[in-house]
């Protein structure tokens, strides 16, 4: 019964994530400002948080996390500006590719033998999103920043991994979402000059201030502190591929707010059909080595 309410809460968390590609297009400030914000933001609540159930926020040894933190930072950075440049169903498809980099990278940076069907798993997550690539071409610019976006999360996810058998889970998301509020700040004033035609408001509307506040509270805050949690239970893999499904969480959200702006060809469905097909699938064929932490 606790492994299926585990299943639910991550599916939960991935459901959420996918409502952020859409509140990305939702809020009108520019995307680098949209981080800074929502970093900002979700830092000032887990300092509420932590300090509101007695706890100290400083802790031993806290750059590795804020170093982590940059790269949350550079990971949203790529993100929102992929929904921007092309669309929240682009963007997040290209966020499939992190499962094969988490294949990959996680062997490496904590001494293991590379798993085959992990890497089968991935390259069958490729080929649906190579499908993708070919039928949505128009919007290549986006997905190639996506699946930058994805490469970058995948190191940080693993870097999760082990933070969290080291430290509390608000402590992590803390010191995280604190060094990707700097970052992002930091790279500002390098963003504005590079794009010099953009329109960088730095000031949210109103109504921006409310999907902000769901953006940093709701869909960071919690959900970056549950999946913390879950990587003691669940291998840092599981938790990037079942990630697979946000872009079909998320187009379905999408299509019911944005309606037709968000309808993609047959290739785009037959590419995400073949992904969730591997997402599916992994729990059942790893069953096969048992011994293995899923």
């Amino acid at each position: 019964m606790n492994r299926f309410k585990d299943y639910f809460m991550l599916h939960f968390i991935v459901l959420i994530w996918g409502f952020t590609a859409i509140l990305g297009l939702l809020i009108s400030i520019p995307s680098p400002v949209l981080v800074i914000y929502r970093t900002g933001l979700a830092a000032i609540g887990l300092a509420v948080l932590i300090v509101s159930r007695g706890k100290s926020i400083k802790i031993q040894q806290a750059t590795p996390l804020l170093l982590t933190g940059c790269l949350v930072g550079l990971h949203w950075l790529l993100f929102f500006g992929s929904a921007r440049v092309s669309n929240a169903s682009i963007c997040l498809a290209g966020m499939s590719t992190q499962a094969l980099f988490t294949s990959l990278l996680e062997p490496l940076f904590n001494k293991k033998r590379i798993n085959l069907l992990e890497i089968g798993l991935g390259m069958i997550v490729m080929i649906g999103l190579y499908l993708i690539f070919k039928f949505e071409f128009q919007y290549s610019l986006g997905l190639l920043m996506s699946i930058a976006c994805s490469f970058v999360a995948s190191i940080f996810s693993v870097l999760n991994g082990r933070f969290a058998h080291k430290y509390q889970a608000e402590h992590v998301v803390f010191y995280e979402m604190t060094g990707a509020f700097l970052f992002s700040l930091l790279c500002l004033p390098f963003i504005i000059y590079f794009l010099p035609n953009e329109h960088f408001s730095l000031i949210p509307t109103p109504k921006d201030w409310l999907w902000l506040c769901i953006l940093a509270w709701v869909c960071t805050v919690f959900p970056f502190t549950k999946s913390v949690v879950l990587m003691k239970k669940f291998s840092v893999y599981l938790l990037n591929l079942t990630l697979n499904l946000e872009p079909v969480y998320g187009i379905i959200l999408a299509y019911f707010i944005f309606g037709e702006k968000e309808q993609m060809t047959s290739g785009f469905y037959a590419g995400g059909g073949i992904i969730l097909l591997a997402v599916i699938a992994y729990p059942f064929l790893k069953k096969l080595s048992p011994n293995e932490k899923i």
